[in-house]
């Protein structure tokens, strides 16, 4: 083979890998909008499954056991500990998982790494309860404050979210070398850094908020109250949403997740006890969280999905998400009918 003819063997096989990589990006991102079986059967064919569900801090079983609608599920749960909503995107697409709640930030993460979950159900609150809080000792008095600061926050959480918002709303850059420079940590190692000077603030949320407002006497700078729309949702992976039995088990899940979160709204102090008891954390801590952070569930509308495609986009358009994203291909309404006996209307930011 002469040197000429060589070179136009690997052009051409270059070319074919090109295309064939294009090709595969194009089909990963038709996957992403695909839509999922939404094939049931009956509930009383589920006594034998284990439903695999992500939760937080406080978060899904504290809510169905305080409320006694843990045991009224036709099926066994498995519940696995995350600590935010991103690890729990992640664990869904792996298959580890099969439902779990988040904020409303990690699903836009979620849609931009082309997860294969889907947004399935939605709550929603004013989210007072999410906050940006500076050290007793500190003082910043306003977010333009924060201009040259370090702010700890989850990396793709609703707290991630919310300091994105207040900071393009001062007209602050986020991000390495800009006006406030993120250090991203988890809640345990941010309240670590928060409390030793570390970082001059953190981004947080409920019951985090509560408890370092009452234990290490933080104050607030802000809170999301009119800034965030303060939804948070039920995603399932793609894969459990596509075989019937646990795609009906999901359904029966949100629907007395539902119930559930009706209870703790008629019975705040009692919900408050018991949810102080089963995550060991100050009652007054669990009050004031519990109070203000509770998210019944309000119906995934086009203007729910609306408000959280201005959020990607104001993700994408800081630089943190790369390539815009639908946020319409990863919901799905399936469940609206049999949740809308329990729904309320949406907060409004």
């Amino acid at each position: 083979m002469t040197m000429k003819s060589a070179l136009r063997t690997a052009v051409a096989a270059i070319a074919t890998m090109l295309i064939a990589l294009t090709l595969a990006g194009c089909v990963q991102r038709e996957d992403a909008a695909e839509t999922v079986s939404d094939s049931t059967v009956d509930v009383s064919q589920l006594a034998d499954l284990t439903l695999q569900v992500g939760d937080q801090k406080g978060g899904t079983e504290a809510l169905l056991r305080a409320s006694g609608e843990l045991e009224k599920l036709p099926f066994a749960v498995k519940f696995s500990t995350f600590t935010s909503g991103p690890p729990q995107i992640e664990a869904a697409t792996a298959g580890k998982i099969d439902f779990a709640v988040t904020g409303n930030t990690p699903p836009i993460f979620g849609a931009a790494s082309n997860a294969k979950v889907k947004v399935v159900s939605a709550y929603s609150n004013d989210a007072s309860g999410d906050a940006i809080l500076i050290p007793a000792s500190s003082t910043l008095r306003s977010v333009a404050d924060l201009k040259g600061k370090k702010v700890a926050v989850a990396k793709g959480s609703s707290a991630h979210g919310h300091l994105l918002l207040q900071l393009q709303k001062a007209n602050l850059m986020f991000g390495a070398g800009k006006d406030v420079e993120p250090v991203f940590l988890q809640p345990a190692d941010a309240r670590s850094a928060f409390t030793t000077g570390a970082v001059d603030a953190w981004a947080i949320w409920d019951p985090y908020t509560a408890i370092v407002q009452l234990q290490d006497h933080a104050k607030t700078l802000i809170t999301a109250q009119g800034v965030s729309n303060g939804y948070g949702f039920g995603i399932a992976a793609n894969g459990a949403l596509a075989d019937p039995k646990r795609n009906t088990a999901i359904r029966e899940l949100v629907i007395h997740i539902a119930k559930a979160s009706a209870w703790a709204k008629a019975n705040p102090a009692q919900w408050a006890r018991r949810y102080a008891a089963a995550i060991g954390i100050d009652p007054r801590a669990a009050a004031t969280a519990q109070g203000r952070s509770l998210r019944p569930a309000i119906e995934l509308t086009d203007a729910v999905i609306a408000s959280q495609q201005k959020l990607a986009d104001a993700f994408t358009d800081s630089g943190q998400i790369q390539g815009g994203i639908n946020f319409a291909d990863y919901t799905d309404k399936r469940y609206n009918e049999a949740l809308t006996p329990y729904f309320v209307a949406p907060q409004q930011p």
